[in-house]
């Protein structure tokens, strides 16, 4: 939330100054925005203004505003330009005549009807139309008229609001997936509540077909004690975690899955069984983990890599992290995504390897060795999303300030970042593993059972790009 200034020049109309006749006017057209902040402020939540679905089978057929939006913008006028400064809103009478929709541009008109001498009342005409000329509020408005003039300039000072709907983005998220067959995923030892959740949550949802695999006594108890339904899911028993974890990855090499999951495992426990060279599920990319985030306060998606699997990546290792990023990017719809190297500077210093690999990663992008993508590094984190802060640092580039891949130094520095974005910026995030035969869901066990879920979108969509790919 950031603070605005601006500079008004207020000045009121004293009671002695009215006239009867006179008349002041405003407009304002209605945004999503705005039935939100008067359902927050004024805890109306009427699901015929707040829930569209809702309102699409209601009388109306679309969202409406509350009827006080628009009583509220008379008092506006009233207050800031006729009569001005000053003013007491001592009763007010309204007739709502239709309904006011998104897009509505409504001018709100008020004319001096009557004065009082002895109380310095004024009684205004009120009338609310819509961009056809049509009137949705009418009313009257009695009012205290100022008695000392106003006229002078004033600096005002109002926050700037910018409204953070996570269930709203998480909803989106959904729907990439609306209308695509479920895809059979095998999630390793899902026994505490979160880990079971999502995976349900999921197959509710229609994302994906679960197959849990883990001590089937724990798992039902598990969804028991939290009211869990695992109707019409598939269990599968394992006698421990390291069990499940190779239960789960033989399920994929046999065809029965096309995605994993991890439960409430450690990440070790089923990353040794995907890597392992005899039954595991390596392929000729290195394995490498990408954070999928919808940060609402950056105008693209974000993936962060690698932040959960190599530690302290190569040149080598680092060139195909990328390309798994890469591919990635193309298969949620970034056709050519813009992918910022990040060190501590925009520079070259020798002592600093970060900035060497990342030049380097530049010419192999330069001469065809990493395709798809547009390259550039080193740049600092605000470089690579913030224009303003390239432009002061004269950083010409296409990909600073506008970039969709972020590509870490070392998995400290990308957890790091990918944690304060999740928890400070309320980002929504999904965790999935490329590299391997199939995607991988891997999330940290602190994470939420919304968390999971969004994963598994991103994992589905990678199921169903393989699936045309012939890659399954």
């Amino acid at each position: 939330m950031n603070q605005q200034a601006e500079q008004r020049y207020l000045v009121n109309k004293t009671f002695d100054e009215i006239r009867i006749g006179d008349t002041a006017s405003l407009t304002r057209t209605l945004k999503p925005e705005d039935v939100k902040l008067f359902a927050i402020l004024t805890g109306d939540v009427n699901p015929a203004v707040v829930d569209p679905k809702f309102s699409e089978s209601g009388m109306f057929r679309e969202v409406i505003a509350h009827g006080m939006w628009s009583g509220s913008l008379i008092s506006t006028v009233l207050g800031t330009q006729f009569p001005g400064p000053g003013t007491i809103l001592v009763d007010q009478s309204l007739h709502f005549a239709r309904p006011v929709t998104i897009g509505d541009a409504i001018t709100i008109t008020v004319t001096a009807k009557q004065k009082f001498e002895h109380n310095k009342h004024v009684i205004f005409d009120c009338v609310c139309t819509n961009q056809e000329g049509l009137q949705v509020v009418r009313g009257s408005a009695e009012i205290l008229a100022p008695l000392e003039k106003v006229s002078r300039l004033q600096e005002v000072h109002m926050p700037e609001i910018r409204i953070d709907d996570k269930h709203e983005r998480y909803t989106h998220l959904l729907e990439r997936v609306k209308g695509l067959e479920p895809i059979p995923t095998a999630v390793a030892h899902p026994c505490d509540e979160e880990s079971l959740k999502g995976p349900v949550m999921a197959f509710q949802a229609g994302i994906i077909e679960p197959i849990l695999v883990g001590p089937e006594n724990k798992i039902r108890a598990v969804a028991e004690e939290f009211g869990i339904d695992l109707r019409g899911i598939r269990l599968v028993n394992a006698a421990h975690s390291h069990d499940a974890a190779a239960l789960a990855v033989s399920l994929v090499r046999t065809g029965d899955a096309e995605a994993l999951m991890k439960g409430s495992l450690h990440t070790d426990e089923l990353m040794g069984e995907v890597v392992a060279r005899a039954n595991g599920l390596r392929t000729s990319r290195r394995i490498s983990h990408v954070f999928v985030m919808d940060v609402p306060t950056y105008h693209r998606p974000l993936l962060i890599t690698d932040a959960a699997i190599n530690i302290a990546p190569t040149l080598e290792e680092k060139a195909d992290i990328i390309r798994n990023a890469i591919d990635l990017a193309h298969v949620i719809g970034i056709p050519e995504p813009k992918v910022a190297i990040l060190s501590a500077v925009e520079t070259i210093n020798p002592k600093i390897q970060s900035t060497l690999d990342a030049a380097a990663l530049c010419k192999m992008a330069d001469r065809g060795q990493i395709k798809g993508g547009l390259l550039d590094g080193p740049l600092a984190f605000d470089n690579a999303v913030s224009i303003v802060a390239a432009k002061t640092k004269g950083i010409k580039s296409a990909v600073a300030g506008h970039a969709e891949i972020l590509v870490v130094p070392d998995l400290e520095s990308g957890n790091m970042v990918a944690k304060q974005l999740e928890y400070l910026a309320n980002a929504l995030t999904a965790g999935i593993v490329l590299g391997t035969k199939v995607p991988i869901v891997l999330t940290s066990r602190a994470d939420s059972a919304e968390t999971r879920t969004a994963s598994c979108v991103i994992a589905a969509l990678i199921a169903h790009a393989n699936r045309k790919n012939g890659t399954t």
